[in-house]
């Protein structure tokens, strides 16, 4: 299979075929190491992530250069290369005292894990690193967009002996994942509703269990009073990393009336800052659109915006096509209304959407009018304030005065509720758990 480079639109990479035997010898090998692996204790099995983490950071460079192919971004492949790097430490760092608490709980065997595009190192290893310490073997298929790393990361394994016979990374489109999810115990998925929902009905014909998260639409709420500075600066972080190709991406903005002018004319002088990546990989914040679909995605949100009624007030009508890679420019659009498939459905492109509304119960209600729930963030004057509005808001994850603070801090729980996921804790001490089943053992 031909691979694209976002950047460059060029099909310059290639993944070879994988068939059902080999997917299949795979597994079996991996379920053959999985009592040795758990037996070995969970001081050994810290021990080997910490040996894998030195590993990856002997590896970071050529990481670095996968990734950024993979992905056509620069800085935010650094970042998301560190993240996992400090994860390792942090999820080491509990893991003890969790299984103490823990003791009579065993692993699936073999977790199959199915990750996206976006993130593509971070968001396979979220479930990697917490299955590999509770004692579970897993196969990962990376997304058939973005490839490169695998090479890589299959090589910090084989550095590492302790792993080379419970962890493997595979690369693969659909099918190979179809084969996985059949032969797996467990299966983690990130990424789309309707991927997600062929997953989870595959599974249901073995009663298999599945973790997934797999749409957002978060909404950002400034209340009369907040901090208007730290308000911008938050929403444009949140809406344009990644060139919002992110799952806690702020998707909908509401704004009380009386500051909704104020802080869209500081919206619109912040965003003036941000410059596309192009030419110079290393220069700008605003990288390519990564899957080429999502492009048409993006434009028909647009449109449909426009022929509503919404305001484009700087940035994109639609992507653009520059040096063979599609590129969506930070855009702000006002005069939105719930009605418009922008509001509605999950864009993933660097889109701020924003909305008035006069009284707390209104932007409540809006902020709720939503099939997911993932995440969501509140900016007042004060942190009661905040909290209270929080509270009364249908999402897993709620930040105060700051974007996706989760999964920038690394503590606390993270559940996706409705329809961005199903299948307990993903980030926080709990994660664990979700590789576990409870065994009981009677005596007369």
């Amino acid at each position: 299979m031909r691979v694209r480079n976002p950047r460059t639109g060029v099909y310059d990479y290639e993944i070879p075929d994988c068939n059902a035997a080999q997917i299949a010898q795979r597994c079996k090998q991996l379920r053959n190491h999985q009592d040795a692996w758990v037996r070995s204790g969970i001081t050994n099995r810290i021990a080997v992530l910490q040996e894998w983490k030195q590993a990856i950071i002997i590896n970071k460079e050529l990481l670095i250069g996968a990734l950024a192919a993979d992905t056509g971004r620069t800085w935010e492949t650094i970042a998301e290369i560190d993240w996992v790097i400090d994860s390792i430490d942090k999820w080491c760092a509990t893991t003890k005292d969790f299984y103490e608490e823990y003791a009579n709980w065993i692993p699936h065997q073999l977790v199959a894990i199915i990750s996206p595009w976006n993130f593509p190192l971070a968001l396979s290893m979220m479930d990697t690193i917490p299955a590999l310490l509770s004692g579970a073997t897993v196969l990962v298929k990376p997304s058939e967009i973005t490839p490169r790393f695998i090479e890589v990361i299959n090589r910090t394994i084989l550095l590492v002996p302790g792993l080379q016979k419970i962890l493997l990374f595979t690369p693969g489109d659909a099918s190979v994942g179809a084969i996985m999810v059949g032969l797996a115990d467990l299966v983690c998925f990130t990424g789309s509703v309707n991927t997600g929902m062929k997953i989870s009905l595959a599974a249901s014909k073995k009663l298999t269990p599945v973790l997934m998260e797999i749409g957002a639409k978060d909404p950002a709420i400034v209340l009369q009073g907040a901090n208007l500075e730290v308000a911008a600066t938050a929403i444009l972080k949140g809406s344009t990393t990644n060139a919002g190709q992110n799952c806690l991406s702020f998707e909908r903005v509401y704004v009380h009336e009386s500051i909704h002018d104020e802080l869209v004319d500081l919206l619109i002088e912040k965003t003036k800052a941000l410059q596309l990546v192009t030419d110079d990989q290393h220069k700008g914040e605003i990288g390519p659109i990564i899957f080429e679909k999502q492009v048409l995605t993006i434009n028909t949100h647009l449109e449909d915006a426009k022929n509503l009624g919404a305001i484009i007030l700087t940035g994109s009508n639609a992507c653009e096509q520059i040096h063979g890679g599609f590129y969506c420019r930070p855009t702000i659009v006002v005069n939105v209304t719930h009605n418009m498939l922008l509001m509605k459905e999950e864009t993933f492109g660097p889109i701020m959407p924003i909305m008035s509304f006069s009284t707390k119960e209104e932007v409540v209600e809006l902020a709720n009018a939503t099939k997911y729930s993932l995440g969501a963030a509140v900016f007042a004057a004060t942190d009661e304030e905040a909290e209270d509005i929080a509270n009364r808001i249908h999402a897993g994850s709620i930040s105060i005065n700051e974007s996706a603070l989760t999964a920038i801090l690394h503590y606390g729980d993270h559940l996706s509720f409705n329809m961005s996921g199903i299948g307990g804790l993903r980030i926080g001490q709990e994660n664990f758990s979700r590789f576990l089943k409870k065994r009981t053992i009677h005596l007369m």
